[in-house]
């Protein structure tokens, strides 16, 4: 199969053709494989290949009723265990330690029939919203290499947009789904808290911000990965019921009239560009076109306080990593990445009361969103507050390392922290990427549509917050977008 042939299809797609005995497993993989050798030579989205364990997938054989049977696939280097090889969190020394487990969704990827045959680039321990390791350098977007596709899945999301395969791992625990695909023209879903086992490693990600999922280019390739990745393991903590129908099933219906409410403001008070605004009005009029309501509302939540319990969160889980990974493996915070140093060294100066009370505080957040959903069906956003970002735009200056550095031996990170001078630092860091922690923090599915292309070529996509349980619902109306204003065939001259 040569590429021209494998592009044209999205997962289930290619799984259908194998099934009907028009192309092979093999000849799959080889497209996808010389794909792979083609381009990430100038995108750095695959940093490790599992070709030896792909051809030996390739010896058991497959079955009818696997719905990915013989499609190739991609994990993120990220949460993706998979027993025996290395998954590294974007750090150099973890990436030495084979995996003592397989994940969950590794394992039940690997039982619908798809073929692993590498794992993608990520920031160290999932932690910014670019994928830009120092353990494996920057992933670069195909629609133009001088930006990014957004983090933490931006090596997934650099795979898919340039065709290597039609659908890869991803995990989302601040945007880290919606933003790449937002960046490179994917569909992007974040489902809800508990819809998808994060164990057997843990028991769930980040107090249940952090989810697992995959970046796609249909809409169908997603709902089917839903259907096989939901639902309950005997070591996770909850899970939420199971939807009442597949959601493969569910898309092929169109959803009831929405009532949706729309915001571009920041929630942090930054600046938005204006294609952030066009992309989010023009989803607006197709929306309206479909027979939805859609109106202009307010903020539904506090944006600035909900940013700084995200980062509060955030800070005190890279600090745990740190202490957890010297303890286990022998790593020095010398092994760590320097923003990674210092996001841990402002964890630790936040005590276990302050902790407590920032988790309290996503309760307000999600009372505040629930408040919204008793009124509307969908929270509608830009997913960023501008087009992807050039490669090291978000680079922390040397300079800046040594500040860091020196106030942490000194122990000035406790002092700072609770002045007004950190918070800006906070929501500055925070601009590009302001709308998608709403979603983590309060546990509702969200998703990223790419509906819209700058003048430039861009992509640049809008992101719809549901209430509880709506991933049906979420679905639906991204099926129903799709249809309207079809994105499969719009892929990036590399």
């Amino acid at each position: 199969m040569q590429f021209h042939d494998y592009i044209q299809y999205d997962g289930l797609g290619l799984a259908d053709l194998v099934r009907r005995g028009e192309v092979s497993p093999a000849e799959l993989l080889a497209a996808a494989s010389s794909r792979a050798d083609e381009v990430n030579g100038k995108l750095n989205a695959i940093i490790r290949r599992y070709d030896e364990r792909a051809q030996q997938r390739l010896k058991h054989g497959f079955q009818a009723e696997q719905p990915f049977a013989g499609v190739p696939f991609l994990i993120k280097d990220l949460f993706q265990e998979w027993e025996g090889v290395p998954c590294g969190w974007g750090n150099r020394q973890h990436a030495r330690n084979p995996a003592p487990l397989t994940s969950d969704v590794v394992r039940r990827w690997n039982e619908a029939g798809l073929v692993i045959f590498g794992a993608t680039n990520s920031p160290e321990f999932g932690a910014r919203n670019v994928t830009e390791p120092l353990a494996c350098g920057p992933t670069r977007n195909p629609w133009d290499t001088s930006r990014t596709p957004g983090g933490s899945s931006g090596g997934s999301a650099s795979a898919v947009a340039a065709g290597i395969v039609p659908v890869a791992g991803a995990n989302d625990g601040g945007g880290s789904i919606r933003i790449p695909a937002a960046c490179s023209g994917l569909f992007g879903l974040k489902a809800g808290r508990g819809r998808i086992s994060m164990g057997p490693l843990a028991a769930e990600g980040l107090f249940g911000a952090a989810v697992q999922g995959v970046l796609s280019r249909s809409v169908r390739d997603t709902a089917a990965m839903m259907d096989l990745l939901q639902g309950p393991e005997p070591h996770a903590p909850y899970w939420m019921p199971p939807p009442e129908q597949p959601y493969l099933q569910a898309i092929t219906r169109p959803p009831k009239t929405l009532r949706i409410g729309y915001s571009t403001i920041s929630p942090t008070g930054t600046p938005v560009d204006a294609q952030a605004v066009a992309a989010t009005q023009d989803a607006v009029k197709l929306l309206s076109a479909l027979g939805h309501h859609v109106e202009e509302v307010k903020l539904p939540f506090d944006g600035e306080q909900l940013s700084a319990d995200f980062l509060m969160t955030w800070s005190c889980a890279q600090a745990m990593l740190i202490d957890e990974l010297g303890r286990v493996e022998g790593l020095k915070p010398t092994d760590f990445e320097p923003d990674t140093q210092a996001l841990a060294a402002v964890g630790r100066t936040v005590s276990a009361p302050e902790l407590l009370a920032c988790l309290e505080r996503w309760h307000l957040h999600t009372m505040d969103l629930a408040r919204f959903h008793t009124q509307f069906d969908f929270w509608l956003s830009p997913t960023l507050s501008a087009p992807p970002i050039p490669i090291g735009a978000l680079t922390t200056p040397p300079a800046l390392h040594l500040v860091n550095k020196v106030m942490s031996g000194l122990g000035l990170f406790g002092v700072i922290r609770k002045t007004r001078f950190f918070r800006d630092i906070i929501l500055k860091n925070l601009a590009w990427t302001p709308y998608t922690p709403l979603a983590n923090l309060t546990g509702r599915p969200a998703m990223s549509v790419p509906l819209y292309w700058t003048p430039e070529g861009l992509p640049l996509g809008v992101q719809f917050v549901g209430g509880v349980n709506s991933e049906v619902l979420l679905l639906q109306l991204a099926a129903q977008l799709e249809q309207a204003r079809p994105w499969f065939d719009k892929r990036p001259k590399l």
